[in-house]
């Protein structure tokens, strides 16, 4: 891996800094899941350094010489992040018969991606990243093979997901 790379972590716990009493624990549970590869849901307000938490575990973890993608799921129009994180085959759309990409999520493989704002989005894409989270394979847009990976991921969101599922509007 490419030091100072676009797909690397930069932050550990030893550079966050803050004053709220709550903090502490927050380190505590955050230093306790770094050696865990099961996916983890981190909310708070927005600027409270969510994916400076992020980075931090995946720095503490057996992954962090592995990639650290981050992915703010709100500033990609749902249309297109799922060909973003998963790529598309030949073929997959018009015009791109000899284009094929890979998606962040096989670039990620063996590190972690970071889903910013998971809440937003689309239904069909909650969908298939349970699909990822239970099966741990991909499916290219446009392709039938599945890709096996080994992504450990990480979700942030500042809005109430219990809520959310309870209004239909967040994936069971």
């Amino acid at each position: 891996r490419q030091m100072g790379s676009l797909y690397e972590a930069k932050y550990t716990f030893e550079q966050i800094i803050g004053k709220h009493t709550g903090l502490k624990g927050v380190f505590y549970a955050a230093e306790n899941v770094t050696e865990s590869d099961l996916p983890i849901l981190i909310t708070g307000e927005s600027g409270t350094g969510k994916e400076l938490f992020s980075q931090a575990i995946h720095n503490k973890s057996d992954r962090k010489d592995q990639p650290f993608i981050s992915v703010n799921c709100t500033a990609i129009h749902s249309t297109l992040l799922e060909s973003e994180l998963f790529g598309y085959g030949e073929g997959a759309f018009t015009n791109a018969k000899k284009c094929v990409k890979a998606g962040l999520f096989e670039i990620a493989n063996h590190g972690t991606i970071f889903l910013d704002e998971i809440c937003n989005m689309s239904y069909d894409l909650q969908a298939k990243l349970l699909k990822v989270l239970q099966e741990r394979k991909i499916r290219r847009v446009g392709e039938m093979i599945e890709r096996d990976i080994d992504v450990r991921v990480i979700a942030a969101t500042h809005r109430d997901l219990h809520h959310l599922v309870n209004k239909n509007q967040f994936f069971r």
